[in-house]
């Protein structure tokens, strides 16, 4: 049960980004220049942060066993991306909370290292891509694009993502592991979701299933609440924090 949803914990910290336009008489970047001009955002974007705060509220399920787990987690990511958790609460199946949902948030804390991210970034040292459409996404023109891993890892997936045409983010991420995460794990999916805040875009749901030969189907559902940025401190700011304008 230990390794059976762990995968995501790792798949989480791998997406965001932002962009320009697109209009039905353009033609279509290639998939290669789509996703460079999407991470060319991102680190714009995150140039403008000094990290976030945020909040999640993970639900897994087993129906074959009629158990039920749920935890509220509270997360701090810094400017280079590294992310932090606090647990708020528990309440359910305790193996659940102990060795999946507990193993999953010291999983993804350990892979946002930016040691461990560069491993797992979506760049063409680790996938091919290649451009399958563009359609509405939350009425918001996307690029859809297939994502194929260059190696069988467990930091790596296999999927499509959505980048959207007018800010060049992470909408939307599909897909399963490159590598299984057990030999008793037949098979796992996911979709990842995010929503523009602002400038700025953030996650608001992940739902996966994941079929175990034992256990049968287990989902896990997180959802992503009250996520604000921290913006860098500038002269003024600093100055009027010294003069008890801003409190903390």
């Amino acid at each position: 049960m230990k390794n059976q949803i762990l995968i995501f914990g790792t798949f989480l910290l791998l997406f965001t980004a932002t962009a320009v336009g697109v209009s039905e008489s353009d033609p279509v970047p290639s998939a290669d220049v789509l996703v460079a001009r999407m991470l060319a955002h991102n680190t714009q974007r995150q140039s403008q942060l000094a990290g976030y705060r945020g909040m999640r509220r993970y639900v897994l399920e087993n129906d074959r066993m009629k158990k039920h787990a749920e935890m509220v987690v509270r997360v701090e990511g810094d400017a280079d991306e590294t992310k932090h958790f606090e647990v708020v609460s528990e309440e359910g199946w305790k193996a659940a909370q102990k060795h999946v949902l507990q193993r999953m948030l010291a999983t993804e804390s350990e892979a946002s290292s930016p040691e461990m991210r560069q491993k797992a970034r979506l760049s063409s040292e680790n996938y091919e891509f290649y451009m399958a459409r563009t359609e509405l996404l939350d009425d918001r023109m996307a690029y859809i694009i297939d994502v194929v891993p260059r190696r069988r890892d467990g930091l790596l997936f296999e999927g499509q993502i959505w980048i959207d045409a007018q800010d060049y983010a992470l909408a939307r991420v599909e897909g399963k592991p490159a590598k299984n995460p057990s030999f008793w794990t037949s098979s796992v999916r996911f979709v990842h979701a995010y929503q523009k805040s602002g400038p700025f875009w953030f996650p608001t749901s992940t739902e996966s299933v994941t079929d175990v030969r034992i256990f049968g189907a287990t989902s896990l559902t997180i959802h992503y609440f009250d996520y604000t940025p921290s913006l860098p401190q500038t002269t003024e700011t600093v100055s009027a924090a010294s003069m008890g304008g801003i409190t903390q």
